[in-house]
């Protein structure tokens, strides 16, 4: 276990001075011990999928997290991975956070969360989806060049969850680990290693900011075969009658405002008695519930390690989802160095979204698409990729016996952007004012600390969105948003957050001034 004072002596002997950093321990939330820290993130997930938030898949471990600590019910992210992760790296919008004309790589005079801490000490490690590089060979894109000291996961978008494209431990390829392993499943892999990486910490005696960035439960809908089975026959009443049971039990753990209406079915899903594949379609929510499953498994063996340890008090605990359920009907043309042409023991690969192959094996590549993903979303509109409800209102779990409440629910409006200066703010580590000798770009974010520890802060004056088919702004109850580019709708999110009655035509001079400002910070990037 590490001592209080070994873990202050690093913070006030790492020189981060000299980076234009520091660790300050009259900040508040600073301690004679600084708190250690796990952020864990899951991907493409709905917001009512979780036990804790309503769904009936098995997540015993998230469930006690959430038991022990508080739960956000008016949590944001942003509609896709990338935008999401490179928020939650930097408390900035991936408008200014990402290198300009890419869709990756974090800006060189943008801080990261990794890089502040590690200068004031903390050991770093990440494991899972990094997702903020174009490519493998990008060195200075890579976790380790933006503040990891140690990194085992996969550096792009998607991959097999047994043979994971990109997959590298440091700065190397890993391949071998899954060409070696026949067993080998990259969600079992992500929780082992980050559980390795908290005994490295403990060696080291060092606070730590361990970084856990699951793949699960992206597509492609694989998943072992005993893990699916305990999923069997859960789906046959189908996705109509889960949405109903999920948003009844929402209403009853209070994760949802009672008042709102459940979302009709959205118009590209059947009614469950006309789908014409019902035992394809439960297999994909089988799968899907699965994935989610064994994640938790590894989620539970990284919260047991922590309490082995003697830990738990002392950590800082995160879990949230990067966006919403996702849509998606991959076709068999779909194509990418994501997909191996072949399994490792030299099967063909039989890819896409096809009623005749059960999804779930090494050689099959599909998604659950839009009934189940519109379950997941349950009682939102929409879904990733769009910046209405569905696409952006995620869980947010967050456990400090320390300092939370256990089993608080919180109202607050918070956003991704919020993690790294909360975080920074409970470590006394101020905010990185340059990096490589070039000043860096201020937060977005502001810090919910104070809202963790049973407080109200002054909300955002406005949050915006810009990514994919989505554009939106927040400010108060409003939220003017838009699918592509289509009109401008506006709801009163506070008293309709399911969006189904449209005000623009009866608020103009709302929308206009939404739409203005809006406007202003989209146009933001061109002054930077």
């Amino acid at each position: 276990m590490v001592s209080p004072q070994s873990r202050r002596s690093f913070l006030k002997t790492t020189g981060a001075a000299a980076l234009g950093w520091s660790a300050c321990s009259d900040s508040p939330g600073a301690s004679d011990s600084p708190p250690n820290f796990v952020l864990i993130v899951a991907d493409d997930m709905g917001y009512s999928d979780l036990g804790c938030y309503g769904g009936e898949i098995r997540t015993p471990n998230l469930d006690r997290l959430a038991d022990g600590g508080m739960r956000f019910t008016r949590y944001y992210a942003n509609n896709m991975c990338v935008p999401t992760r490179a928020a939650l790296m930097t408390g900035i919008q991936s408008d200014l956070a990402l290198e300009p004309g890419h869709d990756r790589g974090i800006r060189k005079n943008v801080a990261t969360l990794p890089e502040a801490l590690r200068a004031a000490g903390y050991l770093t490690a990440m494991t899972g989806k990094w997702h903020l590089a174009e490519e493998t060979d990008d060195l200075e894109d890579l976790p380790r060049a933006r503040g990891f000291e140690h990194f085992y996961g996969g550096i792009m978008g998607s991959f097999s969850f047994y043979a994971p494209y990109s997959l590298m431990r440091d700065d190397r390829s890993a391949a071998e680990d899954y060409q070696q392993n026949p067993d080998f499943y990259f969600t079992d892999a992500i929780s082992d290693e980050s559980v390795a990486y908290l005994r490295q910490a403990e060696r080291a005696q060092k606070p730590f900011f361990l970084y856990v960035a699951y793949n699960a439960a992206h597509w492609p809908l694989h998943a072992r075969e005993a893990d699916v089975a305990k999923y069997r026959g859960r789906y046959a009443e189908g996705w109509d009658a889960l949405r109903q049971e999920r948003h009844a039990r929402m209403k009853e753990l209070g994760v949802v405002n009672p008042e709102w209406e459940l979302s009709p079915r959205h118009p590209d899903v059947p009614a469950w008695e006309d789908e014409p594949y019902p035992e394809w379609q439960q297999r994909r929510m089988e799968v899907y519930a699965a994935q989610i499953t064994v994640m938790d498994e590894g989620i539970g063996r990284i919260l047991d390690e922590l309490e082995r340890q003697g830990l738990s008090d002392d950590t800082l605990v995160l879990f949230q989802v990067d966006n919403g359920g996702c849509h998606v009907e991959y076709p068999p043309t779909r194509s990418g160095s994501f997909l191996p042409a072949t399994t490792r023991d030299g099967r063909p690969m039989r890819p896409g979204n096809l009623p005749e192959i059960m999804p779930g094996p090494e050689d099959t590549f599909q998604s659950y698409g839009y009934g189940w993903a519109n379950a997941s979303n349950t009682p939102f509109r929409l879904f990733k990729q769009h910046d209405h409800e569905g696409g952006i209102s995620v869980p947010l779990i967050v456990r400090w016996p320390a300092r939370i409440e256990p089993g608080a629910v919180c109202d607050q409006v918070a956003h991704s952007i919020d993690l790294m200066p909360t975080l920074l703010e409970a470590a006394g580590v101020e905010r990185p004012s340059e990096r490589e000798g070039a000043q860096t770009l201020p937060w977005d974010g502001k810090s919910l600390l104070t809202v963790l520890e049973g407080g109200r802060r002054e909300p955002h004056e406005a949050l915006f969105w810009k990514w994919n088919h989505g554009r939106a702004v927040r400010r108060g109850a409003w939220k003017l948003v838009a699918v592509d580019d289509r009109p401008w709708e506006l709801y009163d999110v506070e008293a309709d957050g399911t969006e189904l009655h449209d005000r623009a035509a009866e608020q103009p001079e709302t929308v206009a001034e939404l739409e203005a400002l809006w406007n202003a910070w989209d146009a933001r990037r061109e002054a930077v």
